[in-house]
């Protein structure tokens, strides 16, 4: 029934890796649409599972990309903390208490955008300033974090949408 669901997740994690490894825009601009795919997870998934499954993806992501081991794993596993609170504060706490998976046909594209935009933020803060590490000035975070902040988010939506769309698949 989700088997098409986490092989589209295993394809796009990978498609991570790749434009992780090959396509890098500026320096301005980090792409990245792991947050997407952790609110995209089933809402039955409590938040340790998510956490884990963050962790493993990142780590992945890590391992095979720029190799600095952690990096992803310390922004996307808050992300994964936080993704019950998004969800109940911007779809309501009825959709967890159903069980109802979220998606951009069910509830809207404004809703799912700021889901997303709220995801993708925190998960490039986090990012950005581990990135940076004091050594960077924070202009060029803030412009760095509003760029990639873009990018990501609309990047994101259709990975959102290919998600959701997997399940109807099946």
């Amino acid at each position: 029934m989700r088997i098409r669901f986490y092989i589209f997740y295993i394809i796009l994690v990978a498609l991570q890796i790749v434009l992780g490894n090959y396509l890098d825009l500026t320096q301005y601009v980090t792409l990245c649409f792991l947050p997407a795919m952790i609110l995209a997870l089933p809402v039955g998934y409590g938040t340790i599972g998510v956490m884990c499954i963050a962790f493993v993806t990142g780590l992945a992501v890590d391992f095979f990309t720029h190799g600095i081991l952690g990096l992803t794993i310390i922004a996307l596993v808050p992300v994964a903390f936080c993704r019950r609170w998004l969800i109940a504060m911007v779809f309501g706490g009825d959709v967890l208490s159903r069980g109802e998976d979220i998606s951009i046909d069910k509830h809207g594209l404004a809703k799912s955008l700021l889901s997303i935009l709220i995801a993708t933020a925190i998960y490039l803060g986090i990012y950005i300033v581990a990135d940076g590490a004091g050594t960077r000035p924070s202009s060029f975070n803030a412009l760095r974090f509003a760029c990639s902040l873009v990018v990501s988010t609309v990047v994101s939506v259709f990975v959102s949408h290919i998600l959701k769309s997997s399940d109807r698949w099946s």
